[in-house]
């Protein structure tokens, strides 16, 4: 039998399988070099954005520092400003509450010494606590917590009769036998 004929059918199939495995490691290289050049891009992107973050918290601690109240004040005096008098209230009937006064530099304080005393401490509401037994069912609930509006109760307003009164908001106290949750 002759070997000519089989072996030149079998050429373009061996060419063909040969450009076929050629072209798809070209292929693969290409695309390996591809998400290759992306990962490098995608990690400096993740160090850029690293970097602005740490520079927007830097920026908010600056923020935050320029508009805490001492720092607010410091500024205020720097540009000449002095804190307002004591403010007057009108009521929804026209009538003026309270004194107005001017605003005036303060004088600077003295050194404090060693005989200055602190400003007594606001009175603090202590828990009430509750009765040994229920009320009886058709009676209606005691109030045991002290009456804030009694003549008799201790306010800081007291002190300042012209200032306007302002009332503190209502706490409460759980029942001891919940957790407070």
């Amino acid at each position: 039998m002759p070997s000519g004929p089989s072996t030149a059918a079998r050429t373009p199939f061996v060419l063909l399988v040969v450009l076929l495995l050629g072209g798809g490691l070209i292929t693969l290289l290409l695309l390996n070099s591809a998400l290759n050049q992306g990962s490098f891009k995608l990690r400096d992107l993740k160090n850029r954005t690293t970097e602005l973050t740490d520079q927007e918290q830097a920026l908010q601690r600056d923020v935050d520092d320029r508009s805490a109240p001492d720092a607010l004040e410091r500024r205020a005096r720097e540009l000449g400003m002095v804190p307002g008098g004591s403010p007057a209230f009108l009521d929804p009937d026209g009538t003026v509450r309270g004194k107005p006064s001017k605003a005036s530099s303060p004088e600077p304080d003295p050194a404090p010494t060693a005989t200055d005393t602190p400003p007594p401490a606001p009175p603090v509401a202590l828990p009430v606590t509750p009765p040994a037994s229920p009320p009886p069912a058709g009676s209606a609930p005691q109030n045991t917590a002290p009456d804030a509006t009694a003549p008799d109760a201790i306010t800081p307003d007291a002190a300042a009769p012209d200032a306007p009164t302002t009332s503190a908001p209502a706490t409460t106290v759980p029942d001891p036998t919940t957790s407070g949750r």
